[in-house]
């Protein structure tokens, strides 16, 4: 994360913060997700039967990619200089919008596009964040995550 001022944070609206490195999801990650959370539908962990499928192999679960979010805007994200702590406050939308097959490779885009002062000292920052998914059009979900921070 980069520290900025927090006489700057505003300019950052509209900015977009570039894009996270790839990361493959393998079965594994699956396998475990779905052991994590119940989650044992077959199109996630049979791959036999998720080939019948119009999905033509197993996919990861649409949490399971947006699970992904803090550990691929690590190096994306902005945050105020002098921050004691900051916490996941929600999204304001999500869509899920192409499964993500397993051994495919995803990143992480995000566009900072609000940024407001809750109370002195708490920084609530606004970002589109659209999961890419390899040689793919279509991004596995597009994402307004906020984040709240504390100085």
């Amino acid at each position: 994360m980069t520290a900025v001022p927090v006489s700057e944070l505003t300019s950052y609206i509209g900015k977009d913060l570039g894009h996270s490195e790839w990361m493959t999801i393998d079965q594994e990650r699956v396998n475990q997700f779905a052991d994590c959370t119940g989650d044992h539908q077959f199109i996630h962990i049979d791959e036999e039967k998720a080939k019948q499928t119009p999905f033509g192999g197993t996919i990861a679960h649409g949490f399971l990619s947006l699970s992904l979010l803090p550990t691929l805007s690590a190096g994306l994200l902005i945050r105020p200089e002098g921050l004691k702590m900051a916490v996941n406050y929600g999204l304001d939308s999500l869509r899920f919008i192409q499964p993500v097959r397993v051994g495919s490779r995803v990143r992480l885009q995000s566009t900072v596009i609000d940024v407001t002062e809750k109370k002195p000292g708490q920084w609530l920052i606004k970002a589109r964040s659209t999961l890419e998914i390899e040689g793919n059009d279509k991004p596995a979900f597009i994402a307004e995550a906020l984040s709240l921070y504390f100085v």
